[in-house]
């Protein structure tokens, strides 16, 4: 499906009453009640789930809360949906505001005020994801499959994502590649034990025995995200190498290196001799290869 770049990516503001409105599509909205401002009220059981919706967790003490608020105070700020057509009769699916549609059914409301907008599937997905971002409600394993989905399923590239979700193109390229840890890794990821720092150094790591145990030592010992680039570090700098040198390395390149290794990702090795030597970075993938490049570039 061709993607329209022109509309796509346009954010939140988009779909404001205040916004220029969408290109119509031929769906017949049921009757609802009109509250002025473009808001409607809508009954909670014609309104669908997003399928598009990227959060996994719902964090049911904030739910709860939040459906004490509604059930005092009501919903002040309106979900949006989408006007659908479901076994040849129309529905609503939300596009934002999900805890507050959850909260709404726990709070005992019956209806719920909505900005009801006609937005393609490309669009319903973006404005999910950016609204999530923005708020930051997606966890790293969560966002890194936003992203992935985007790619796959819409073809947009790194660049076209980081302009759409206001993310720099090299942490698109850091949440991608955590894709690619060890299942056990991304659960524990996913799950809270690991955060996306500590994940970042485990990266430099390149066999997936290598990053599952150390990330269950991580966790076991509760290491902080300098210790575990310690750990790393040493792990990629085995200390029957450093037996094998004349002198131990300057305290300051070992530090440049550790931080190199960091910021890019791959392993970094340098060879110094009284100010001159050479810096060696190993990388696992071209993927990595690329964006070594694209990074030492700028």
């Amino acid at each position: 499906m061709p993607i329209d770049t022109k509309r796509l990516g346009r954010g939140l503001d988009a779909l404001l009453p205040s916004a220029r409105p969408a290109a119509p599509v031929a769906v017949a909205v049921k009757p609802a009640q009109e509250l002025g401002d473009g808001t409607r009220e809508i009954a909670l059981t014609d309104i669908d789930r997003n399928p598009y919706q990227t959060r996994l967790r719902v964090d049911e003490v904030a739910l709860n809360e939040l459906a004490a608020s509604i059930r005092a105070t009501g919903v002040v700020q309106p979900i949006l949906v989408r006007p659908v057509t479901k076994d040849g009769s129309t529905r609503y699916q939300l596009i934002a505001g999900e805890r507050r549609w959850l909260a709404s059914q726990r709070a005992g409301k019956q209806s719920v005020p909505a900005v009801i907008k006609n937005v393609s599937n490309e669009q319903a997905m973006e404005m999910t994801i950016v609204e999530n971002l923005q708020r930051e409600d997606l966890n790293p394993m969560e966002q890194a499959k936003a992203f992935d989905r985007l790619s796959r399923e819409f073809g947009l590239t790194q660049e076209q994502m980081a302009q759409r979700t206001g993310k720099d193109r090299a942490s698109i390229a850091n949440f991608l590649r955590l894709l690619k840890l060890p299942a056990d890794v991304q659960m524990e990821i996913d799950g809270g034990n690991l955060t996306f720092g500590h994940a970042k150094v485990l990266m430099a790591l390149e066999a997936a025995e290598s990053i599952s145990k150390a990330a269950h030592h991580v966790i076991a010992q509760a290491l902080s995200v300098r210790k575990t680039e310690e750990l790393v570090y040493n792990l990629l700098h085995p200390i029957e190498k450093a037996k094998k040198q004349e002198k131990p390395q300057d305290p300051n390149v070992r530090e440049a290196a550790r931080l190199m290794q960091q910021s890019l990702g791959v392993r970094v090795e340098i060879d110094d001799n009284k100010g001159k030597g050479k810096i060696v970075l190993k990388y696992a993938s071209l993927e990595d290869f690329d964006r070594i490049v694209e990074m030492l570039s700028k």
